[in-house]
């Protein structure tokens, strides 16, 4: 076939079009209706606690990392920092999950905030929204490591088994071997206060880097986790259902450094996980049922870290949902759910 100079110089430009859509490459941007303020250190990871007396006043948290001076800040939905709802002078803080109605008795739930404390290697508990304490200054995890080095940790996520109700805290480190690299706590609460309780040790690794964001489909009944140069990995949450790796996806679609994990969950069991590509400074969303690729978005992030997300709707302010991600900035981006046209 021959082609005259006109058709090979658009024919070039449909190849560099498609060059520069494919993952890990530059697309459009969708602009952050909210940036928050900055904090002082080194942004991660953030949760989404939900005001359900006022959705417009939920409360977004994210954590900050420093040896000594780290925090967990709270934000709202304008981005801006909560004070008195601020943990600071923290060691360290890692990755942050809240969970919904923990029963304490027949009649009294609470909602609960978990992070991780890396250079105290711990893991915190504390009420959202009264952020009062519950762990007695901490608990230990990895305790049966004799490296030091392998009881730091990382990502944390909560499990609670819709029908037994039982909670489990799920964490991740910094460093750990090629077999049961994550710990699984359970966690309980009596007249003497809270306690965690060592029930499993799961979850292969690929020892190419390391582990870090942990995300739960408790409806569905799985635990994701990045395995960050090699795949998102798949298992059962409830400890019942075994320790084997039920799927081993994505690892084509990213640069270098899986990250975050984020599930957008509709009715039906639909949905989506939405997980941050690191260094293509991007995010690749795959069915939540399937774990078939969909798609790359650009939501003008740097290096994202953690990220996370809600559908349900928070006001006139994100009337789609809420999707929230770390920039290398000191910062965290906040996108309407809806422009990211995921459905």
């Amino acid at each position: 076939m021959i082609y005259s100079r006109k058709s090979k110089y658009a024919l070039v430009i449909i190849l560099i079009a498609v060059v520069f859509n494919s993952c890990g490459h530059k697309l459009p941007e969708i602009k952050a209706a909210v940036v928050t303020e900055k904090t002082l250190n080194d942004t991660d990871d953030p949760a989404i606690w939900i005001n359900k007396d006022n959705t417009e006043k939920s409360i977004v948290f994210g954590t900050d990392k420093d040896d000594v001076n780290g925090g967990v800040y709270a934000f709202d939905l304008k981005g801006k920092i909560i004070k008195e709802k601020s943990l600071t002078g923290l060691g360290y803080p890692n990755n942050v999950d809240v969970l919904y109605d923990f029963k304490l008795n027949d009649s009294i739930t609470i909602d609960l905030m978990a992070f991780t404390e890396r250079a105290k290697n711990q893991i915190r508990l504390f009420s959202i929204p009264n952020m009062e304490m519950l762990d007695k200054g901490g608990f230990k995890v990895f305790e049966d490591e004799s490296q030091v080095t392998k009881r730091r940790p990382m990502g944390i996520a909560f499990y609670k088994n819709i029908k037994s109700q039982k909670t489990y805290i799920i964490v991740g480190r910094k460093e750990g071997p090629l077999k049961n690299y994550l710990y699984q706590y359970q966690l309980v609460s009596d007249s003497l206060g809270f306690a965690t309780k060592l029930v499993r040790k799961f979850g292969e690794f690929s020892g190419k880097k390391e582990i870090e964001a942990i995300a739960v489909d408790e409806e569905l009944g799985f635990v994701y986790y990045s395995d960050e140069d090699h795949c998102i990995r798949k298992y059962y949450a409830d400890p019942k259902m075994g320790n084997e790796e039920l799927a081993c996806f994505g690892a084509d679609h990213f640069r270098r450094d899986i990250e975050g994990i984020a599930i957008a969950k509709y009715t039906n069991d639909s949905g989506f996980l939405i997980v941050s590509n690191q260094q293509a400074h991007t995010f690749c969303v795959f069915d939540r049922k399937t774990n078939e690729f969909i798609k790359e978005i650009n939501l003008g992030t740097v290096e994202t870290d953690g990220c996370e997300v809600t559908t349900q709707a928070l006001g006139s302010i994100f009337p789609k949902g809420l999707f929230v991600s770390m920039t290398d900035s000191k910062e965290f981006l906040f996108h309407d759910l809806g422009s990211l046209n995921l459905k």
